[in-house]
């Protein structure tokens, strides 16, 4: 008598295409690079010790032909990436890969790149067909940042879009007039919203980092208010996170709430997936935590629909044990094996709910069953804010590159053990969240400790500075800030002036975009006087401040800046944080004390002013904007007039270092 599992395998054709010769893309030189042939190498070691191939279809890739190609890249990109390896680009190939974004070519190239894309079209045609249920397709390079006529982010051509537009327009027989791609990569899918703006036929879904426009490939394309354009308006669909560390919770209440929604009534012939696994667990670029289980029943949730026709191809993931097991985890999946075991946090954050209400109110126009508001009871569970709240927008732009009833019914069980999230923050009158204080035990102990910090920039307008303490922007920024944990506003504000040099450097920022911003020199000079506004605020609303300031992927389990840091920077002035090295105010320097208490401001280090006057890094004038809330702040504060204030900014501007 046949198990059980015999019978699912049977019925199960699940499909899988691997080839050695996609490890032929690789770095020019050997240095090293987080999309490298040992990503599919890992992923294959990990499904023969399961034994899956056993168990598969395993096909053989093969090239793409140029006319499929074609339905979605230019003639001009076709034949870059065909000639790119021969030997006619070998002293230019570099040379042109500098001038892309994020790529790196060679001799390998331009066969892995029609492999990638030639299996993904197999696989395609085949569950299209009938003759398998689903598949996997263990490709590189990725795709979907390749646009139309141009290679970035990795990816040299679209594979996902390519084999979609090859079911819809090169090959009709196949029967397939609808398909959804669901782009779970947590980069935005640039390229393949691009392919198919204006087109109904594909339902574009991609949940992914954001950041407010500020996480790779940055820009405003992944918004939820990009929704398609003519006939495909409201086909596609971006879920942008506001912050990294989502996790299973958030995606499936995503899943949830919109995706299998709509799904329901676009009705799909087919799904094709592109299956970046750079959103789980310890994955060095994405910052974000689906485990294996949670990638198993986002797949699970998909095998509902176009009767279990699916097709995932890779994309990115670059920690090899999380790729390498969420990939097992899809495929078991796919082969219906029993659930995997798992389970994570209870809620999903509380930024989750506003982008989910966010996407479905931009969204119910065209689909009406998203029309009708959460209920309260569903929306008011959410993540503790301790892991939620701490998440910044910052005047800088460099990255260090962060219940029962929220997830379905049949997860009930998975999340009856998990620990309850702790109770909201309470941020009214002058109450510091006892609870948030006793889980991090630095918390309560910093906030009963007061400095002086000092603003030279922006912050010194009151109504700026707020931002960093209770959330929010103001008029002018392109970014919001999160805020502190403790919002209560500085005890004290006071003026003064030091014998440090302003100037303005970088050339480009996350909150005010194209322009410099302020530093102040961290040596004092008698020649130079710059301008502070100086707020009495804790400790602990400093280290969060500095967390704002640089964006670091610190989970704030411990401070930034500590008591042995406040101890020592008296005698040694200045002190670089390595937690933040890397990072533009990672120098906090002690301008002295006011009455008993130090003062403390953040800036660049040393090594930063070395580049600055060598010319390695920028020095660039500030964006009217910014120049507006400096004026404010020094008019408002009494220091200088609006003329005065504008001399003392184009100083600082117009001299070198």
């Amino acid at each position: 008598m046949e198990s059980d599992s015999q019978k699912n395998e049977e019925r199960r054709r699940v499909g899988l295409i691997y080839d050695d010769r996609m490890c032929k893309h690789s770095t020019p030189d050997g240095e090293d690079h987080p999309e490298n042939p040992r990503r599919i190498k890992e992923i294959w070691r990990k499904l023969e010790s399961a034994g899956i191939p056993q168990r598969c279809v395993v096909l053989n890739a093969t090239e793409a032909e140029d006319k499929y190609i074609a339905l979605v890249h230019t003639q001009n990109h076709i034949n870059l990436i065909r000639n790119i390896s021969s030997k006619e680009f070998d002293s230019r190939r570099n040379r042109i890969a500098s001038k892309l974004n994020s790529i790196y070519l060679n001799e390998g190239s331009s066969e892995a790149a029609y492999l990638a894309a030639g299996s993904v079209i197999e696989v395609s045609e085949r569950v299209a067909k009938g003759e398998l249920d689903s598949a996997v397709a263990i490709v590189r390079p990725p795709g979907h940042h390749a646009e139309p006529n141009e290679a970035m982010g990795f990816c040299l051509y679209n594979n996902v879009a390519i084999a979609a537009s090859s079911l819809l327009n090169g090959r009709p027989e196949l029967g397939i007039h609808k398909i959804l791609i669901v782009d779970w990569d947590v980069h935005h899918g640039n390229g393949t919203q691009k392919m198919f703006w204006k087109d109904p036929r594909v339902l574009f879904f991609s949940v992914h980092r954001f950041d407010f426009g500020t996480f790779y490939p940055a820009g405003y394309d992944g918004s939820h208010t990009m929704v398609g354009e003519g006939l495909g308006a409201g086909y596609n669909i971006n879920v942008p996170w506001e912050h990294g560390r989502c996790g299973d919770a958030d995606y499936l209440a995503v899943w949830d709430h919109i995706l299998i929604p709509i799904a329901k009534h676009f009705n799909p012939d087919i799904i094709l997936i592109s299956g970046g696994f750079d959103a789980a667990v310890g994955d060095p670029l994405g910052g974000c935590r689906i485990t294996p289980y949670g990638y198993s029943v986002m797949m699970k949730k998909l095998m509902d629909f176009a009767q279990g026709k699916i097709v995932m191809a890779l994309e990115g993931g670059y920690n090899l044990d999380s790729l390498a097991n969420s990939v097992l985890a899809c495929v078991k999946t796919l082969l219906e094996d029993k659930p995997i075991v798992g389970s994570s946090e209870a809620y999903p954050f509380e930024s989750t709910w506003r982008v989910i209400q966010a996407v479905r109110r931009k969204l119910s126009t065209f689909w009406p069953t998203l029309a009708d508001e959460l209920p309260k009871k569903l929306t008011s569970k959410k993540a503790s804010p301790i892991k939620s709240i701490l998440i910044s927008i910052s005047d800088s732009d460099a990255d260090n590159d962060e219940g029962p009833h929220i997830l379905s019914a049949n997860l009930e069980e998975d999340v009856q053990n998990i620990v309850q999230p702790l109770a909201m923050l309470k941020v009214d009158g002058d109450s510091h969240d006892q609870e948030v204080n006793s889980s991090v035990p630095w918390r309560s102990d910093f906030s009963k400790i007061d400095i002086w910090y000092a603003s030279y920039g922006s912050n010194m307008w009151k109504q700026r500075f707020l931002c960093y303490i209770e959330g929010g922007q103001m008029e002018g920024m392109q970014k919001p800030c999160s805020g502190s944990i403790d919002r209560r506003p500085p005890k004290e504000i006071m003026w003064k002036t030091v014998p440090h040099r302003l100037f303005f450097g970088r050339s480009q920022t996350r909150t005010w975009g194209t322009g410099g911003v302020a530093f102040l020199h961290p040596e004092s000079s008698i020649h130079d006087k710059a301008y502070l506004c100086l707020y009495k605020i804790t400790l602990e609303q400093f280290n969060d401040l500095l967390l704002q300031e640089n964006h670091p992927s610190h989970d704030m389990t411990s401070p930034l800046f500590d008591l042995t840091a406040l101890d020592s920077i008296s005698r040694n002035q200045s002190i670089p944080l390595e937690a933040l090295k890397g990072s533009w105010y990672s120098n906090v320097v002690c301008l002295g004390k006011e009455g008993d208490l130090p003062i403390l401001t953040m800036t660049c280090p040393l090594l930063d002013i070395e580049g600055f006057k060598s010319g390695k890094l920028p020095m660039h004038a500030p964006p009217k904007e910014y120049v507006t809330t400096i004026l404010k702040g020094l008019v408002e504060g009494r220091q200088l007039s609006e003329e005065e204030a504008m001399a003392y900014i184009q100083d600082a501007s117009a001299r070198s270092l």
